[in-house]
């Protein structure tokens, strides 16, 4: 145990700069190896060392990695990886209270007994070590370093109340990525640091965190091995893990290691417990605080002077037990348990029959079992590279390039690419044995090139599962008090700093739907301080649009292309409503009150150009009297006025009232008195809008579909809805207005008392079937009587009898009664008024039923039903569509045309032939004098 040069143990707790202690005192050298706990840690400190005296100096050895420059004066290494025997002037060994770890302490004890440097040999690690170290090394120096802050307990703390800056620590893989996934959803994502990661991904997820991206960490007790991380606040998942054979409660000395890495430099830090993790007892608290534990007793110790001669040689020379009372014998390692394993195999054990090939074996299952998939599957793995190795020296390339290539993948999940990266380490630290396989340079970088890219891709995995980079980028600009930059695209989408946050809908900011909680709110804040500038370029560029870009929808929303901005409210005139602006509170009453006068102009510039007639109206200075106060009537109602609610109005107004007021365009008809140029389809659209808002309707009924004469009648509507949609509603439908007064001007031709059926006329102008047709007169107060009759459909006529039937007069075509009327009346062989030809063969005609209906008026006086046409005629005289200077339907009733209508009662029809006059009777007096008068 003897060794050579100044042998100083500096312990402490930790946050006490004892590694930064021991580069300095090796770079003070002028060679020197420091042994560093994990990985991880190991490349951290060759970076550092690299930054100061540059890569072609400085040694980078683990299990997995090799970076030996050839020049290589100071050595970073693994404890395990340390180099033997070189004469260096410097060593040191961190953590070396690991000494007492059950799995790998036999490692530390080895170099805390025999590795030592010629000048200096440095040991750092707790306090507990003082009084091992006193008896194992003698004229050891000892240097107390005290903490540069403070640690204190704060109890039990909710994850949703965990403050920033705070790393959260678990004892399972599950545990970590449970919590990680928590935080994510909570406060915007985590940084994610296990042991098993790869250098590269650790680093990776560590500079999330450092820079700001994230103000969470979620980790395992790998922390707690000289990571220097910005920590303020460390909490503990759980109390509890399993140490490789049963779950155990962490003592407190293990406990203060992990919670010592709160704080850094002059920071103080916390530590506590969250989720289930019961809360520390106050002895434990008051013990990590303190730094106060119980002193370390005993040390693993595995024998290192190895014989080799034989399996059996070599398993017993593992196993011996130590002499010393401080030292204890380590439980079997992984090493030991391959190679017992592979000493039972018939093959494996002829083959091992010499010092050499001893020792390879051993050499072989040192190999780590990074895998973790099974004892057996490990051990089958080892036999497989020692047969190579014996057999020829070498593992065979292509056997070895297998292997490399079907771990070579990238896709997968978080746990398939860890499974792959824990594959690709095997290879790696078999690629970095010297003479296991040619062409040593090339695999290591292809290995580590693979490994690289597991890394990656696994870390983007890690960011993307557990990490919201939006909210990170966010949070980080706004607590660093960073102008933000927005960007809006021509859909609407906005991004800031690069990352999509949601979209600007019109005036309005609705932020990315997946963000809930307080990741909501954070995009939110960082959103609308920075669409500030946005907003005001986009008030600009709206209130300089031209109208067609600007709508109203029927329920009084205003849009702006696809986007509301606002709507339409009543105001104290129908033809005057407000405007209620959709703006963002944020966007500034500059950009509001923009937004509002901009809508303004354009409902008032559409409202004076859907209803100049009504505007006009309302203007006229020359009406006076009656005709005055009809038209502001006719204004109050939006331009149509059904006749029964102002009949006594109307019956009052002179022709010259009526005059006057027709110059507007005011039709006054016989069911509504209206303006035609209103019963388009724009004003009508705009009009129920209006006539809702004035009625304060929480829904607005829909236009009706344009071009359509009916619509159904509909159950439920408002009252005044039909007349304000330019119908009126007539039983089961509606018909519209203006075609409803072109068939009272044909009704008024027909006879109402003695009846009459609808023609061809009448049922285009309504465009119903005769059934539709019977329903609207009954709704306009006719009475309607169905009946059937007999109908001849002959078959088609010859050439010639066509020829003369359609040289017929053209008052000989049937009236027609139902919907079949276009057929009926263009077959050449129809029936007219009078009789059929005498020489018509009966044997073609088919009789048939045909169902008619024979229209009476209901009963009372109709309105306005003496009344003329407009255009100066008489009843009965004008033109069916009513247009002035038509001309009327039929011809003149009674001598000269002058008289009253003539009253022939309702017109039958006939499917018989008449009957064929007697023969007159030559003999007869009376006979001869009859033929006398027929023949004159």
């Amino acid at each position: 145990m003897a060794g050579q040069g100044r042998i100083t143990a500096v312990l402490g707790p930790t946050n006490t700069g004892k590694t930064h202690l021991a580069i300095e005192r090796m770079l003070g050298h002028r060679t020197g190896v420091i042994g560093l706990p994990l990985r991880l840690l190991a490349r951290e400190v060759y970076d550092k060392i690299v930054a100061a005296r540059g890569p072609r100096v400085v040694a980078l050895v683990t299990g997995e990695e090799r970076i030996v420059p050839p020049k290589a004066q100071y050595w970073v290494c693994t404890v395990e990886a340390m180099p033997e025997g070189m004469g260096c002037d410097f060593l040191a060994v961190d953590e070396i209270q690991l000494c007492a770890d059950p799995e790998r302490g036999h490692v530390f004890t080895d170099r805390l007994l025999r590795a030592r440097g010629l000048y200096e040999t440095m040991f750092m690690g707790s306090d507990t070590m003082r009084g091992t170290i006193a008896a194992l090394v003698p004229g050891a120096e000892f240097v107390r370093r005290e903490r540069l802050s403070t640690l204190s307990y704060s109890g039990s703390r909710k994850i949703s109340r965990m403050q920033p800056r705070s790393a959260i620590v678990g004892f399972s893989v599950d545990n970590v990525y449970a919590i990680a996934e928590l935080i994510r959803r909570q406060k915007g994502g985590a940084a994610v640091v296990m042991g098993a990661l790869s250098p590269r991904t650790r680093n990776a997820q560590v500079e999330l965190y450092q820079n700001g991206d994230v103000d969470y960490l979620v980790a395992t007790d790998a922390i707690g091995m000289g990571l220097n991380l910005d920590i303020d606040h460390v909490a503990f998942s759980s109390t509890t893990k399993f140490d490789g054979r049963r779950m155990r409660e962490l003592m407190p000395n293990e406990l203060a290691q992990i919670a010592g890495r709160a704080g850094r430099g002059m920071s103080h830090g916390t530590f506590g417990v969250t989720g289930e993790a019961r809360p520390l007892h106050e002895e434990v608290a008051e013990a990590i605080m303190n730094h106060r534990f119980t002193p370390i007793r005993k040390v693993n110790w595995r024998n290192a002077d190895l014989r080799f001669g034989k399996l059996e040689a070599l398993i017993a020379s593992l196993e011996e037990a130590p002499t010393d009372p401080l030292l204890m014998k380590a439980r079997e390692a992984d090493d030991l348990g391959a190679l017992k394993t592979l000493a039972r195999d018939t093959e494996v054990a002829a083959r091992a029959s010499d010092a050499a090939s001893v020792r390879l074996l051993w050499d072989v299952c040192r190999i780590p079992d990074f895998r973790g998939i099974s004892h057996n599957e490990h051990a089958s793995l080892l036999q497989g590279i020692y047969g190579y190795l014996h057999e020829k020296g070498r593992i065979p390339r292509d056997w070895f390039a297998r292997q490399v290539s079907r771990i070579d993948k990238i896709d997968g999940n978080i746990d398939t690419l860890s499974k792959r990266l824990a594959f690709i380490r095997t290879w790696t630290y078999v690629a970095q044995r010297n003479g296991w396989i040619d062409d040593e340079n090339h695999w290591r970088e292809e290995t580590r090139a693979v490994e690289d890219r597991l890394s990656d891709a696994l870390h983007a995995r890690l960011t993307e599962k557990f990490v919201d980079r939006r909210t990170s980028v966010l949070l980080r600009r706004l607590k660093q008090k960073e102008a933000l930059l927005a960007d809006v695209n021509d859909k609407g989408e906005v991004t800031i700093e690069g990352e999509f946050v949601g979209r600007l809908e019109g005036f309005r900011f609705q932020a990315d739907k997946s963000a809930e909680g307080a990741e909501a709110k954070t995009l939110r804040q960082a959103s609308v301080s920075a669409l500030a500038p946005q907003f005001h370029l986009r008030a600009d560029r709206f209130y300089n649009a031209p109208d067609t870009e600007i709508d109203f929808t029927e329920q009084g929303g205003l849009m702006w292309g696809e986007h509301a901005v606002g709507k339409l409210v009543a105001g104290s005139d129908p033809l005057k409503p407000s405007i209620s602006v959709f703006v963002d509170d944020e966007a500034g009453p500059e950009v509001a009150q923009k937004v509002e006068r901009r809508l303004q102009h354009f409902i008032d510039r559409k409202i004076a150009a859907l209803f100049e007639p009504l505007l006009n109206l309302s203007r006229d200075e020359e009406l006076s009297g009656l005709a005055r106060g009809f038209a502001f009537r006719m204004v109050e109602a939006l331009g149509i006025l059904p006749r029964g609610e102002v009949a006594q109005e109307v019956k009052e107004l002179d022709q010259d009232a009526r005059g006057a007021l027709r110059k507007h365009g005011i039709r006054f008809g016989q069911f509504t008195i209206f303006m035609p140029l209103l019963l388009k389809p724009a004003p009508t659209r705009l009009r129920l809008v209006l006539w809702s808002l004035s009625k304060g309707l929480d829904i607005f009924p829909e236009s009706p579909p344009p071009g359509l004469v009916t619509v159904p009648a509909g159950e439920g509507t408002p009252e005044g809805y039909h007349a304000m949609a330019g119908y009126r509603a007539a039983g089961e439908r509606a018909i519209r207005i203006d075609m409803l007064e072109r068939l009272a001007d044909m009704l008024r031709a027909e006879d109402s008392r003695g009846g009459f059926e609808a023609n061809p006329d009448m049922l285009s102008i309504t465009g119903m079937t005769l059934e539709h047709f019977a329903d609207l007169m009954q709704g306009l107060g006719y009475n309607a009587e169905k009946g059937e009759r007999e109908k001849v459909k002959a078959t088609p006529a010859t050439d010639a009898e066509a020829t003369e039937v359609s040289e017929t007069p053209e008052d000989t075509t049937p009236e027609t009664t139902s919907e079949d009327t276009a057929v009926e009346a263009a077959a050449p062989e129809a029936l007219t008024e009078g009789a059929v030809a005498e020489d018509a063969p009966t044997e073609d005609v088919t009789p048939e039923v045909e169902v008619f209906y024979t229209f009476t008026w209901g009963g009372g006086r109709r309105q306005n039903a003496n009344r003329r046409p407009q255009g100066g005629r008489r009843e009965g005289q004008g033109n069916p569509g009513g247009k002035p200077g038509g001309k009327p339907r039929g011809k003149p009733q009674g001598k000269g045309g002058k008289g009253k209508p003539r009253n022939e009662g309702a017109k039958q029809f006939s499917a018989r032939p008449p009957k064929k006059e007697k023969a007159i009777d030559p003999d007869n007096p009376f006979a001869a004098a009859l033929m006398g008068l027929k023949t004159k």
